[in-house]
């Protein structure tokens, strides 16, 4: 039996470079950054720059991520009548367990801020997904199968993240994987939240629909000493392909979450080399973190509402995109996503 697509049907984003999903966008679009000094310095004594959310007033901690997160999700949810927000399971999505510097008790305060902020108890089937970049790759799966198994219509995945923190950005800085005056292998730090409303797709035009879905484990991961040959992701896109129905070849760009270290690039590459087996020309790859810096799990919500934004103003270079993430703990996902065009 076919497993039934989902659609993207509301979609929010905050990130440095727009406090919506057209602006972000069009910033990626624009290949347009916005780094900001912050009040660290870096072992040569120069300040670390880093990709830092414009809010109304300097919030902190929780309280941040729960005011990046609602903002995000007002835009996702603007055509579904604020009544009916309480029908909707929550499915948030955050930073790694093992992320240094992560906030204590993260989990439990975030969900709570949000209801708090929006004034909303989300459904008995929300849950609080700490897998970092491809958690919203997970979250994505586990609504397509809430939404088949027929326990709710639509679902809300939901992600904030920053890692805007000193005890986050000392740790990289110190095992070099921060980009700083002294190293260019490295990644910017930054933040930000967004929101995807989830339901069964419909067929319709416009739609952008995950045809696909594929996971694995990376056993040489950035902190292993193995070498890469990229089993992980070529297996992930193997199945996403697999499930869609589709080869790689038939994509025709992708869009990942990598965001400066040559690790993340080389595996891309290598996975790339391992899956095609049909010679294209043109194979793009887009990375929003090139703009928004180093999000962590909102990475995922950036690549999605990527896609879409190019597929419906016309600039992609076609309908079906790959889409893949990677978590320094060696999960990887991909995603099979096809913007439905009118015939």
């Amino acid at each position: 039996m076919n497993t039934p697509h989902i659609a993207i049907q509301g979609l929010g984003l905050v990130t440095s470079v727009g406090l919506d999903a057209p602006a972000s966008c069009a910033a990626f679009r624009g290949k347009i950054g916005n780094p900001t000094q912050t009040r660290y310095i870096d072992s040569a004594g120069e300040p670390i720059m880093a990709h830092q959310v414009p809010l109304a007033q300097p919030w902190v901690g929780p309280t941040r991520l729960a005011k990046m997160a609602a903002m995000s999700m007002e835009e996702a949810l603007r055509d579904l009548p604020r009544k009916e927000w309480g029908t909707l399971p929550m499915l948030l999505c955050v930073a790694e367990a093992e992320r240094p510097g992560r906030m204590e008790g993260l989990d439990e305060a975030l969900f709570n801020l949000i209801q708090a902020e929006l004034g909303v108890t989300f459904a008995a089937r929300s849950m609080v997904i700490t897998q970092g970049r491809v958690a919203v790759a997970v979250a994505l799966a586990q609504a397509r199968a809430l939404i088949t198994q027929g326990h709710c219509k639509h679902v809300l995945v939901v992600a904030a993240d920053s890692l805007l923190n000193w005890p986050t950005m000392g740790h990289y800085e110190r095992v070099g994987r921060l980009l700083t005056s002294q190293n260019t292998n490295g990644f910017m730090p930054g933040e930000g939240a967004g929101a995807l409303l989830v339901g069964q797709a419909q067929g319709q035009a416009g739609e952008l629909v995950c045809t696909g879905l594929g996971f694995s484990r990376e056993p040489a991961h950035l902190d292993s000493e193995a070498p890469l040959r990229a089993d992980g992701l070529s297996q992930a896109i193997k199945a996403a392909m697999n499930e869609a129905g589709r080869q790689i070849h038939d994509m025709d760009f992708r869009i990942t979450d990598v965001s400066g270290e040559q690790y993340y690039f080389k595996e891309a590459a290598l996975a790339l080399s391992r899956t095609m087996r049909v010679l294209k020309e043109a194979f793009d790859i887009w990375h929003p973190a090139e703009c928004m810096g180093e999000a962590g799990a909102a990475a995922g919500v950036a690549v999605v509402a990527l896609a879409q934004a190019a597929c419906r103003k016309g600039y992609a270079p076609g309908p079906n995109v790959l889409a893949h993430m990677a978590n320094d703990a060696g999960q990887r996902a991909a995603l099979s996503l096809q913007y439905r065009v009118a015939r």
